[in-house]
């Protein structure tokens, strides 16, 4: 089967920036506390009538543009959210008329910051097996729109923002996606969750005087339970294609907090500088957070042909996953 190779990477941020002295005037908190804690000092929010589906298309052109390929060339568009434009249909489906893509078939992957990584993954089973050439993945996510803005724990963490990649077969031995590997423990849901808007507790008066269609978390438990996962996770990837930390040029992850991915980082002996960071810019992006991190980085220069990538992401559910690749 034929490798995949990521061939163009896109990312957009809405204009508005919402920083953390902004945030002084809105809740109990101060710009120190919050970047203590997260190293988080910006994030981007939607302009009113901006949806996730516009995010994801602006990404999405700017991937096509660096690839060199035609709305109409793609095969597949995947996109990760748990913040699409309506319930039904998919916030994929939305994309692909945006972009004209008539060619492609589209649908939406629900694993909240490990989305793109997911995402990633099913598309490049349809590449390996040769049934499309030329896929579009995308994570997008407005979570600004389902925070609680007066909960000073979960509001100062997230932005709104959107990342893609577009991916195609390759024969060279030397590049290309090596392997995925992905996992979930539904055991840990209530840790991080929506609770209210579903069908166990449907859209009523009570549930939004709750506020339990807002984002609820346990700080303490999803770092402890990220820390182990993500550094176990990225471990096994190595061994599954014979490299060790020493072999990682790279490493693009999900950020959703300092203290995690310094944490990650220790337990896997990899220094600092290695990992992209730009959550100090973006805060935790969920979803787009991995493809936007990989944007910049490509962006930049930082990526040379033959480098070995470590890439990982956590998210709600729980989710999460590693990925190996050859740049």
């Amino acid at each position: 089967m034929a490798r995949t190779q990521i061939i163009g990477t896109g990312s957009y941020a809405p204009e508005k920036v919402l920083t953390n002295a902004d945030l002084e005037k809105i809740v109990d908190t101060t710009d120190e506390w919050i970047t203590e804690r997260t190293g988080i000092r910006k994030r981007r929010v939607a302009a009113p009538g901006e949806t996730t589906s516009d995010m994801a298309v602006q990404a999405a052109r700017r991937a096509l543009e660096m690839a060199g390929v035609r709305p109409e060339e793609l095969g597949l568009i995947v996109v990760g959210t748990v913040t699409p434009d309506m319930p039904m249909p998919s916030c994929a489906a939305v994309v692909q008329a945006k972009l004209g893509a008539k060619n492609a078939f589209a649908f939406d992957v629900s694993a909240a910051c490990s989305g793109s990584l997911y995402a990633l993954t099913v598309a490049d089973q349809f590449i390996r097996t040769g049934q499309v050439k030329r896929a579009l993945v995308i994570g997008a996510e407005m979570l600004s729109r389902t925070v609680n803005w007066e909960d000073r724990n979960t509001c100062v963490l997230f932005g709104d923002a959107a990342g893609a990649m577009v991916i195609a077969p390759t024969d060279d031995a030397e590049r290309g996606l090596l392997s995925t590997h992905l996992y979930t423990d539904g055991s840990f849901a209530e840790i991080l969750c929506i609770p209210g808007g579903g069908t166990s507790r449907p859209p009523c008066e009570e549930m939004l005087k709750e506020k339990l269609h807002t984002l609820h978390m346990n700080g303490r438990e999803v770092f402890k339970f990220a820390v182990r996962a993500l550094a176990d996770s990225t471990h096994t990837a190595l061994k599954a294609n014979g490299l060790s930390v020493r072999d990682v040029d790279h490493v693009i992850s999900h950020q959703a907090n300092i203290r995690i991915l310094e944490a990650v980082l220790q337990r896997l002996e990899l220094p600092v500088d290695k990992c992209w960071l730009n959550l100090h810019e973006y805060g935790n992006t969920s979803s787009a957070s991995l493809p936007m991190t990989l944007d910049e980085a490509n962006r930049a220069g930082r990526l040379k042909q033959g480098d070995v990538v470590a890439m990982m992401a956590i998210g709600a559910g729980m989710t999460w996953g590693s990925a190996v690749m050859r740049w």
